[in-house]
């Protein structure tokens, strides 16, 4: 989860991963989601979009690594791999 440090109007510091949560999934995702939002394709769209609407650095790292759990989620409830054309998929049936 991003964290703000702002003060006022007038001072802002720079968004950080926060400690609230377990710190063991934390470091366990946050590599992970640096791979995917390197490597992905999914991700690197995905990521863009968060961009363009303002979000930090941190900010995107933070929800890449919330998709990664719900996504995993996702595949094991399902049992059905991973399939990043799902949605597009959903949109035109």
């Amino acid at each position: 989860m991003p964290r703000e440090r702002q003060s006022g109007s007038s001072v802002r510091g720079r968004v950080r991963l926060s400690k609230i949560g377990n710190s063991r999934l934390r470091k366990a995702l946050y590599f992970p989601a640096i791979t995917a939002l390197r490597c992905s394709p999914f991700f690197q769209q995905w990521a863009e979009g968060l961009r363009q609407r303002g979000k930090s650095k941190m900010a995107v790292i933070g929800a890449a690594m919330r998709k990664l759990v719900h996504l995993a989620y996702g595949v094991l409830k399902t049992g059905r791999p991973f399939d990043p054309e799902w949605a597009q998929k959903q949109k035109t049936a």
